[in-house]
């Protein structure tokens, strides 16, 4: 039995889908159960999830996952959380939910996230990261202003992935990474810093914390309940894990700075690891990475969920225009000359000033639907160029390539235009479910199967394909994105405008 293949099991929880996916110790993909976020928006700008129902879809498809890779719990060797980052779980001073999870998504804080920020430069020395509307304190602030009675109920703060741990185990602990990325850690020490708590007006939040971990850490195993509702085996080992950003890092083998990595999905994530921490005036956040280094990220809600959105707007009911195969061969036969039409995909939120929303540029009688929809596909690259170029300003020289994940893959012309765009090569990886297999590393390391996350990574993740920038195409780009940048500032005075005249009109 000792030589028998390992497998192990991440319960991948993001904002829109949960999958449950096994992967053994060579990184074969033996099955995938998913079902979507059953999200709750009890008014604007909330998005919540029932704990309860949560555990019980969890419980579903970690059953099903089995099934369909003909196992049973007793030959799963190890059990991973990933989970989406920031939004806020809490557990009562009882250590049972009192309350709906927070999603990531959840805006309802944001007013208290720019008053936050235009200070931020008063705890940016120690926790090295930026204000952000869904993190932890400012959640917490928000509950403590508005619901001073749930919060008063608040025993325990977790993340999600963490939240997930305590059903499954028992256990109530915070990986260090998921807190670091939430506001509450000094980066220099690696542990939670009161000063944090005090500058967000929350101090006796500090004595509800749980205690840190490394995503590598055994917290535990299957309590009897847990196996009772997920077909696991009691006492299979279960480790603390990582956020999704974490587990796509290392899945595609992002582990120095010789090489980014870009997830083109909902949001629009870019990072790289570090031995030192962007500064205040970079842009960046910075976190706890599982190999020890600082993770550098840029990021916004700027990506390839706007084309879905505009796909189901031009269209009278609400369908998608054309098939993903259709919009793959437009995207063949055309080139960057193709449209002069401009796209700033900021539909969910902007990465630029924080009241800028979406728009075309430069639509003329003549202009087609093919061209805005290409227009589209280049405003998303656009934006991912505006992020890489903040963490070339922080690294001081280019990597050796740019390794891609996230429903951008799905198209080759879109990954090819990717290269061209940023004139750097972009590679994407064999298996499809990155975060189940970031899960999966976590835990082969977890259980000293593998030495590092990089023998995990040799042993584990395959190159799939690589694309070389074209020069031709990124000259055109070139003079396209300094047009895009240049209209972005040019505009960065009139959004307030906008803002107060949308306010202005009874909806």
């Amino acid at each position: 039995m000792t030589n028998a293949t390992k497998h192990f099991l991440t319960i991948d929880n993001g904002g829109t889908n949960t999958k449950v996916i096994i992967v053994d110790q060579d990184g074969r993909q033996l099955s995938v159960s998913s079902f979507p976020t059953d999200a709750i928006e009890r008014r604007p700008g909330f998005r919540e999830v029932n704990p309860g129902q949560m555990w019980r879809d969890i419980g579903k498809a970690v059953k099903a996952a089995l099934e369909s890779a003909g196992l049973d719990g007793s030959q799963i060797d190890g059990v991973v959380p990933v989970g989406h980052g920031k939004g806020l779980y809490v557990l009562g001073k009882d250590g049972k939910p009192f309350m709906d999870g927070i999603l990531s998504s959840d805006s309802r804080a944001a007013d208290l996230a720019n008053e936050f920020e235009s200070r931020v430069a008063e705890i940016y020395p120690i926790s090295h990261q930026h204000v952000m509307v869904m993190q932890f304190p400012v959640l917490l602030r928000w509950l403590k202003d508005n619901e001073p009675e749930q919060y008063a109920r608040i025993g325990h703060v977790l993340s999600n992935k963490d939240f997930i741990r305590h059903f499954l185990t028992g256990e109530i602990l915070e990986e260090r990474g998921d807190a670091s990325g939430n506001n509450l850690v000094n980066l220099e020490t690696g542990e939670y810093d009161g000063r944090l708590f005090d500058f967000f007006g929350i101090p006796e939040m500090l004595e509800c914390m749980p205690k840190l971990v490394s995503a590598t850490d055994r917290c535990g195993s299957i309590t009897a309940e847990a196996a009772a509702n997920t077909g696991l085996a009691e006492g299979t080992p279960v480790y603390a894990g990582l956020f999704d950003i974490d587990a796509c890092a290392l899945a595609t083998g992002v582990l120095s700075d010789d090489i980014f990595s870009i997830t083109a999905g909902t949001w629009n994530i870019n990072v790289f690891p570090s031995k030192t921490m962007a500064p205040l005036d970079g842009g960046c956040m910075n976190s706890v990475f599982p190999t020890g280094n600082t993770l550098v990220e840029a990021s916004s809600p700027t990506s390839a969920g706007n084309l879905d959105y505009v796909l189901r707007m031009m269209t009278a009911d609400g369908s998608k225009a054309a098939s993903y195969d259709e919009l793959g061969a437009m995207l063949e036969r055309t080139d960057a000359k193709y449209t002069d039409v401009l796209f700033f995909p900021f539909l969910y939120g902007s990465n630029v000033n924080l009241d800028a929303e979406g728009a075309f540029i430069g639509l003329r009688s003549s202009s087609e639907r093919d061209q805005l929809l290409r227009a589209v596909y280049e405003g998303v690259v656009f934006a991912h160029r505006h992020h890489v170029e903040q963490l070339l300003r922080v690294l001081g020289h280019k990597p050796k390539a740019i390794r891609i994940s996230g429903g951008v893959c799905n198209s080759d012309p879109w990954v090819q235009m990717f290269a061209d765009v940023l004139n750097l090569p972009v590679e994407t990886v064999a298996v499809t479910e990155l975060g189940g297999l970031g899960g999966a590393m976590c835990a082969a390391v977890g259980s000293g199967l593998y030495g590092s996350f990089q023998e995990a990574f040799d042993n584990m993740s395959k190159l799939a394909k690589r694309f070389e920038p074209h020069a031709d195409q990124t000259a055109v780009y070139d003079r396209k994105f300094e047009a895009y940048e240049a209209l972005l500032t040019a505009l960065d005075g009139g959004w307030a405008a906008l803002r107060d005249m949308q306010n202005s009109l009874e909806r």
